[in-house]
């Protein structure tokens, strides 16, 4: 098993997952079994209990993980679905050596940093190599920078790796800001030199640097990056920044960045085949029709909360031959002045996913506009609770229809917990997480969406649709079109007299794939376009062509 560390100088938020990635993506394409890992420097067991606005999305894998949303992007370019093990946290790691302390595990001995914390890490890494079908590759990427006191367990224990499975099995690539100063019109090399050097005081030398920069690295700034960082000058990659991420694993190629790694760890493959990539991009690029869908939320001012939900929107565009514009509205702002001042000129509605009661009634709004005036609506986790109450309130005249979870008290919790479940004690964890069955009613709009009548989909949620009051709903018009296997839970719900209003107590954004985008989110920008060019055509029938 050959292993590459992906480190970052300088400062955060330079795009190591979206490196590491591309890295994984060029490496695959070569026939390469290819697999990704984050390390996260942070105390937390896991992201699960952070607010969106710390910490942005959290990313659920099919086995439940709670994780860091760089796994997205490792699963969306290498198509690869990640399990718990490919997530590693310091929390995590320290947890795991008390638990083995208590236990008497370590014979009496002085628990201590190294080498029981190290070889908690190394284990971690290991092990991503002892399944059935072992890959070939793994890539670790730390988070955070170099310098931070946190990571340094991190980088101590790939340093120990490095020793131990040798140099040609190993290699280090550091990801780094080369600053242009534009007032001296100058690229600045020191920030990378003291970066570097920090590195290499704790016995890390990197093989190849990657340079995120805003404009290209001449012949000069790559020599002296060689020189005083002790690589070769072919292995000073441009990271030069790009429309889209997606465009990323096509510039590492044209810097020969894969040649260089396929050589340094000694690995006989061929040539990448990039071409169903270059086909998505071109696509992408060549899309001339736009929409414009509204995603109406509780945390808009800040992108990486809804960061699959964007990518899946890019990929829904891509096979409608359409650039989606997404219109953030903050559902506060939906709530002081209405829903038709933010909807009225938008060809889509998607209310997203959330927690806490702030917000709610601009969600609200925004259902009810999208069902009274047949705008195309895809609603998700805690907009199917929405689009639920909302029907409640206006089609069932259940006046104080609301969650349990915003209102303890409330007399018709048409949102409520399921009597087995609890909400004491710990909330890490607590939540229906990971992949579900889901079994999809015939004739439905969501048959015709998914093409199959069962599906197994993410989920990250606490409360249901209040089973008391399912008779109720269908009485008045709206579809139960999809349960679990038992029909004890509701999963999917629709309305037949609207061109396109559909909503799902799961995150389908998390499964979205750029060469398959996904089915709720595709039929959703078909839905728009065609609203967008005042078709009469029916959603239904075109939804799979």
């Amino acid at each position: 098993m050959k292993l590459i560390i992906v480190t970052g100088g300088v400062i955060s938020s330079l795009g190591k997952g979206i490196a590491s990635t591309s890295i994984g993506l060029l490496l695959k394409q070569r026939g390469l079994n290819v697999t990704i890992q984050k390390l996260d420097p942070y105390i937390n067991v896991d992201p699960g209990t952070m607010s969106p606005f710390q910490h942005g999305e959290v990313f659920v894998t099919e086995d439940g993980a709670e994780t860091d949303l760089d796994l997205g992007h490792y699963e969306r370019f290498i198509d690869t679905d990640l399990t718990r093990r490919h997530s590693v946290s310091t929390g995590q790691i320290y947890q795991a050596v008390i638990d083995r302390e208590r236990r008497g595990g370590y014979l009496g001995k002085t628990v201590q940093v190294i080498p029981h914390i190290t070889d908690e890490i190394k284990s971690r890494i290991r092990e991503l190599g002892e399944t059935d079908d072992p890959p070939d590759v793994v890539i670790a990427e730390i988070g955070g920078t170099t310098g931070d006191i946190e990571s340094q367990p991190f980088l101590e224990a790939t340093r120990q790796l490095r020793l131990e499975v040798g140099a040609e099995n190993c290699l280090f690539i550091h990801l780094t800001l080369i600053p242009y100063i534009r007032a001296a019109k100058e690229l600045k090399t020191k920030p990378t030199q003291n970066s570097v050097r920090q590195l290499r005081e704790i016995g890390i030398q990197p093989d190849i640097l990657l340079c995120r920069t805003e404009v290209p690295l001449n012949r000069d700034i790559r020599q002296k990056l060689a020189l005083f960082c002790n690589v070769r000058e072919e292995a000073v990659i441009e990271a030069r920044d790009v429309a889209s991420i997606y465009q990323v694993p096509i510039q590492f190629h044209k810097e020969r960045l894969d040649d260089i790694i396929v050589r340094l760890l000694a690995l006989d493959v061929p040539e990448p085949d990039l071409t169903e990539w270059q086909l998505l991009l071109k696509r992408m690029n060549d899309a001339e029709d736009e929409v414009a869908i509204a995603v109406c939320g509780k945390y808009t001012h800040l992108r990486d909360a809804y960061k699959s939900i964007i990518e899946a929107f890019t990929h829904a565009g891509i096979h409608n031959d359409v650039k989606v514009n997404i219109e953030w509205i903050d559902a506060e702002d939906i709530e002081n002045h209405g829903a038709e001042r933010y909807l009225k000129d938008v060809s889509g509605v998607l209310v997203p996913g959330g927690f806490g009661e702030r917000g709610i009634q601009g969600k609200l709004e925004a259902v009810r506009y999208a069902r009274e005036n047949k705008t195309p609506f895809l609603g998700i986790c805690l907009g199917l609770q929405s689009a639920v109450i909302e029907f409640a309130k206006n089609v069932c005249e259940i006046a104080d229809a609301a969650s349990s979870e915003f209102d303890v008290n409330c007399l018709n919790p048409v949102i409520d917990l399921m009597k087995d479940q609890t909400h004491d004690g710990d909330k890490g964890g607590t939540m229906r997480l990971g992949a579900y069955p889901c079994q999809i009613k015939p004739g439905s709009l969501a048959e015709a969406v998914y093409g199959c009548d069962a599906v197994a989909e993410r989920h990250r949620h606490r409360w249901e649709v209040n089973n008391k009051y399912r008779p109720t709903f269908e009485k008045h018009g709206l579809v139960i079109s999809g349960t679990s296997p038992d029909g004890r839970l509701v999963e999917i719900i629709e309305l037949s007299d609207h061109p396109y209003f559909i909503a799902v107590q799961f995150h389908p954004e998390l499964k979205s794939r750029p060469n398959r985008p996904h089915p709720l989110f595709k039929a959703l920008v078909k839905a728009a376009k065609l609203q967008a060019a005042e078709s009469t055509l029916d959603v239904r029938r075109t939804i799979n062509t």
